[in-house]
């Protein structure tokens, strides 16, 4: 109860508050900076919807497909779960009950939460109910699923590992929760014995995946100012992963880069980001709370490039593809943005609503999912 509180009191704060940075990412901000208009480019690539299929509105939630080999699992907040493979709907089912996170997979099972804190574990294979269990609060974040584990995160700031087999619970992690905090929708991240997590206050936890004790904390930002909205430093996107180089981005606050094996800070700048980062063998890209992608360089953190066009458009996190890095936006229209200078490379439309979650990759391309249920494959040369 607690956090759906302080949920409801930082979107009512939201929608009073005249700052920028606050606006950039409020659903509700009716006054402000408008999005900026489309400018014409030269194109260098193509973009083009291979396939589609709906699954039912996100509503107040975002949804966030899963993608195992050429298998697509995706879900609404009506409680509609599908499977889609090579673009053929090979199941949908309903779960019964109104939905508020999904989706994770490993391949095996398929895994969705409810706003009561229930957890829904599915046969990948045909859509079948393997278990059911309940976490200790409203889940707003995909389930993790990987090594013979179900790990969810509840908005009480807990992290709990469910036995993949059985759904018994195999330990708990729980941080203390701030009056005031920002709703996160990353799911957290398995990576071979770690599970990490970003939390309020700019941390950034790694706890071991067999027993979920902390292994190391990293300070991603600090809370700054005088009032408990200018503090808000919360690390709400997924942290990314290359080789022994983690990642991480708060909102109001820096982007950072740890060794992962012990937690030591590499490099930091600041950059306000509520949607995230995507990295890769060279760069790590970031999409900030004006709607800028920066492009910085992973070793250093020094600016790459700055596209800036989409300011205001509430853009996506960022997902580089095939030499392209790309964002979606508020209208459901997908950019492609060159890797090593930040120009527009082509542009794709969907169904005209809001992009929320980080595209994902299918293959060689990428998935999107609009606000309205439309799921989206999008091949790109």
């Amino acid at each position: 109860m607690r956090a759906r509180l302080a949920a409801l009191f930082l979107a009512a704060a939201l929608a009073a508050c005249a700052c920028s940075s606050f606006d950039a990412i409020n659903p509700f901000a009716g006054k402000g900076p408008k999005m900026a208009e489309l400018k014409p480019f030269q194109a260098t690539a193509e973009a083009r919807v291979s396939w589609s299929e709906s699954v039912g509105k996100s509503g107040d939630y975002v949804f966030t497909p899963a993608v195992f080999a050429s298998s697509v699992y995706a879900a609404g907040s009506d409680g509609e779960v599908i499977r889609v493979d090579d673009g053929k709907l090979v199941w949908k089912i309903n779960a019964g009950m109104p939905l508020s996170a999904g989706v994770g997979t490993d391949g095996k099972l398929v895994a969705v939460a409810s706003p009561e804190g229930d957890v829904l574990v599915f046969s990948a294979a045909d859509g079948s109910l393997a278990w059911k269990t309940k976490a200790t609060s409203e889940i707003l974040s995909p389930p993790a699923v990987g090594e013979g584990l179900v790990v969810v995160r509840s908005s009480d700031n807990c992290l709990a590992a469910y036995d993949a087999s059985n759904g018994r619970r195999k330990w708990l992690y729980q941080r203390p929760s701030p009056s005031l905090a920002l709703r996160v929708t990353a799911p957290p991240v398995i990576d071979g014995n770690y599970v990490l997590a970003g939390f309020p206050g700019g941390k950034l936890i790694v706890v071991s995946l067999n027993n979920g004790v902390s292994v190391w904390e990293g300070t991603v930002s600090l809370p700054k100012g005088t009032t408990e909205l200018e503090r808000v430093a919360d690390v709400t996107s997924l942290p990314v992963i290359a080789g022994n180089t983690i990642c991480a981005v708060a909102f109001q606050g820096r982007v950072a880069c740890f060794d992962l094996n012990n937690g030591n800070l590499l490099w930091a700048r600041d950059m306000s980001s509520s949607v995230g980062l995507a990295i890769d063998s060279r760069y790590l890209f970031v999409t900030d709370d004006q709607g800028a992608v920066h492009a910085l360089d992973l070793a250093s953190g020094s600016s790459v490039w700055k596209q800036d066009d989409l300011a205001m458009r509430r853009v996506s996190a960022p997902l580089p593809r095939r030499g392209l890095v790309a964002v979606a936006d508020a209208q459901g229209i997908v950019h492609f943005l060159n890797r090593e200078n930040g120009a527009f490379a082509a542009r794709v439309s969907t169904d005209g609503s809001p992009v929320r979650a980080k595209p994902q990759a299918l293959g060689r391309n990428l998935l999107v999912q609009t606000s309205k249920g439309g799921l989206y494959a999008i091949d790109v040369e």
